[in-house]
């Protein structure tokens, strides 16, 4: 099984490390991994424009169209996104809106992917949760199934304190707790339903 990972964050600090921390876990576990990030990447808005409804395709050929392809193969998916004014980075979210038009294409595109977040915030306390609640969002959405790490500690998914650094992120022990945690959960749900997709 396939796990793709996105990484929304346009610099390569720390919430690049902990994704491909993740993956690392995951091929530990036996699933084959596949990074993506928006860092150098051309990723442009969807204008909702509806060319997608008519022609099943994006009419704009920028570098989202390689994650289109990741994502077909993908049975898991992990959104990863540093934490910009309470929420997601605008580098996420557009990706997250750029999926329109793989679902215009197929309506069951991501149904029955299994989903999980990692959140990365400079602050403690700096909107991770809310961050994870708009990736948890676009899963339920999609008709996939959000995982999170479960009570005391990783609720809705992985959350890192930064200090706005890398070194920061390293230290955060609290917040690689929350992915093990999560990354459990995840690898258990996705050996189950994706078992279930492949029949």
């Amino acid at each position: 099984m396939i796990i793709t990972g996105i990484c929304g964050s346009p610099r390569q600090q720390a919430t690049e490390h902990v994704l491909k921390e993740a993956l690392r876990m995951l091929e530990e576990k036996g699933f084959e991994t596949r990074f993506w990030t928006v860092r150098g990447k051309w990723v442009d808005y969807c204008s909702h424009c509806d060319y997608c409804l008519k022609d099943n395709e994006c009419v704009v050929q920028d570098d989202v169209q390689e994650l289109y392809a990741l994502l077909t193969e993908a049975q898991g998916i992990i959104f990863a996104s540093p934490v910009y004014n309470g929420g997601v980075s605008a580098q996420t979210k557009a990706v997250m809106d750029r999926m329109r038009a793989v679902v215009a294409a197929d309506k069951n595109f991501f149904r029955g992917k299994v989903g999980m977040g990692i959140v990365v915030g400079g602050d403690r306390t700096g909107g991770q949760e809310f961050a994870l609640m708009q990736i948890h969002a676009f899963y339920i959405i999609q008709g996939m199934i959000p995982v999170g790490g479960g009570f005391f500690g990783a609720n809705l998914g992985a959350t890192f304190w930064s200090r706005d650094t890398l070194e920061g992120v390293k230290l955060d022990e609290e917040g690689f707790r929350s992915l093990r945690k999560t990354v459990k959960k995840f690898g258990l749900f996705l050996k189950r339903y994706g078992q279930e997709d492949q029949k």
